[in-house]
């Protein structure tokens, strides 16, 4: 089961961490809800954890919560390691374009400094 890490700008900054910060208590417990749920569950049901297709191998962590849609994206480091990178309230049908490229290229980012 992977362990959840969070992306961290080069300033030392975490945008999910920033993003949390902008909701509310009942949301935060929400999507720490759904985090934990990723963490301890063999198989995460779909309606929680899906892979984006058309994208450089990323993942949305999907919350819905008294009628806000909640979108965590990240990718697998490794089987045990996924690195959340942005988060958004979802306003429209489709995962916003520029969301997945700024996961992508924190992605990109976060692998060039680990070499």
């Amino acid at each position: 089961m992977p362990e959840v890490n969070f992306y961290k700008l080069e300033s030392g900054k975490n945008p999910v961490i920033e993003f949390f910060d902008s909701l509310n208590g009942k949301q935060v417990q929400k999507i720490t809800w759904v985090l934990e749920l990723f963490e301890e569950m063999s198989v995460v049901p779909k309606q929680y954890f899906k892979k984006l297709k058309n994208t450089d191998d990323i993942w949305e962590i999907r919350i819905t919560f008294s009628g806000d849609i909640f979108r965590i994206l990240g990718f697998f480091e490794s089987n045990n390691n996924f690195v959340l990178t942005n988060g958004f309230i979802k306003k429209s049908q489709k995962t916003p374009q520029s969301e997945i490229n700024l996961a992508e290229e924190r992605k990109r980012n976060y692998f060039e400094r680990k070499e």
